[in-house]
C-alpha cells in the first residue's frame, strides 16, 4: 500500500532531529533539562521537547493535511489523542522513546513516527539514533532495515519459536496490573529469558528482526506501539490485544501481546498472560 506521506523523507526528519536536538544533548543533561511527568519513570527532557518541536515544524511542510499527535504535543494538548480517533490522516510521534534510558545515559532510545490514514496504521518508522539506522514498512510492503546514505536494505522476518522453556521475550511489567504481577512474573519462569530494556522501540526491532520470540506490553499510547506493531506484521509476526481482538490506533487499553505466529500467541497467552 503506498502511503500519502513520502515514508523515506519522514525517515530522514527523524534521523535530522536526533542529529539536531537529540544526540548533542545525550550525557549532557543538567537538572533542568528533566522533569518528571507523572511519576519517578515518566520523565521528559529538553531532547524530547525541542525534538518534537522540529519534527512538528517539518511534517507541517511534509504533510500539510495531517493531524500531528506528538506525545509531548498530547501532554500540552490532551484532545490531540481524542483526534486521532477520527482523523483522516494522521501523523503520530515519538521524539524519544525510552526517555529514562536517555536521561541515565544508556545508548537505548529510539525516535518513532508512524501514519495512520482513517483508523488504521499504513505506515511506520522506527530509527536508532545510536546505530544510525531504520526500521520501517508500510502496509502490504513487508518490513526492512535501512541504512542512510546507502541502497542496501535487509528485509525483515520473524523467527521461528523454539519450545516454550528455550523462549525469549521482552516483557513490559511496569503497567501491568499490581494484582496479575506476581502471577506474570511467576510464569515467565516457564521461559528461557525475559528481558525489560525500558524502550518499546527496540523491543519491536529485536522482534521483527528475528531475535526474540515474542513482545509484550499492558499500557497502550499510540506513539509507543503503532509503528512498531506494523512493523512486526509485516515482518511475519500476529499481534493481538489479550483478549484475542487486533490492536487499532483507537486503543489504549486492553494490553498487547506479539508472537511468531498465531499458535505461539496462544501459548503464551494460556502459560504466560492468563491470570
Amino acid at each position: 500500500m503506498m502511503a500519502p506521506v513520502d515514508i523515506p523523507r519522514l525517515a530522514g526528519i527523524l534521523r535530522e532531529a536526533a542529529q539536531r536536538e537529540i544526540l548533542p544533548r545525550f550525557r549532557r543533561l543538567d537538572a533542568g533539562m528533566v522533569r518528571q511527568k507523572s511519576e519517578a519513570i515518566d520523565l521528559v527532557t529538553e531532547a524530547d521537547e525541542e525534538a518534537e518541536r522540529f519534527i512538528k515544524a517539518e511534517v507541517a511542510r511534509l504533510a500539510p493535511d495531517a493531524l500531528f499527535v506528538g506525545e509531548e504535543s498530547v501532554a500540552r494538548e490532551p484532545r490531540l489523542l481524542d483526534a486521532l480517533d477520527d482523523a483522516a490522516l494522521a501523523i503520530v510521534v515519538d521524539p524519544v522513546d525510552g526517555t529514562a534510558n536517555f536521561a541515565a545515559g544508556l545508548p537505548l532510545f529510539a525516535v518513532m513516527a508512524s501514519v495512520v490514514r482513517n483508523g488504521e496504521t499504513i505506515a511506520g518508522v522506527i530509527y536508532d539514533p545510536m546505530g544510525d539506522d531504520f526500521v520501517m514498512a508500510e502496509k502490504g510492503s513487508g518490513a526492512f532495515m535501512r541504512f542512510p546514505d546507502s541502497d542496501r536494505d535487509i528485509r525483515l522476518a520473524v523467527a521461528s519459536s523454539p519450545e516454550l522453556g528455550q523462549m525469549v521475550g521482552t516483557v513490559s511489567i511496569a503497567f501491568m496490573p499490581m494484582a496479575n504481577k506476581p502471577q506474570i512474573l511467576a510464569n515467565l519462569a516457564k521461559i528461557r529469558v525475559a528481558a525489560n530494556y525500558r524502550v518499546a522501540g527496540h523491543d519491536y526491532r529485536l522482534f521483527a528482526s528475528g531475535h526474540t520470540h515474542f513482545v509484550a506490553f499492558n499500557k497502550l499510547m499510540p506513539w509507543d506501539h503503532l509503528a512498531g506493531v506494523l512493523i512486526a506484521q509485516e515482518a511475519g509476526g500476529h499481534a493481538a490485544r489479550f483478549d484475542g481482538l487486533p490492536y487499532l490506533p483507537v486503543h489504549r487499553d486492553g494490553g498487547l501481546l506479539l508472537a511468531t505466529d498465531p499458535d505461539n500467541w496462544n501459548l503464551l497467552r494460556r502459560e504466560i498472560f492468563t491470570v
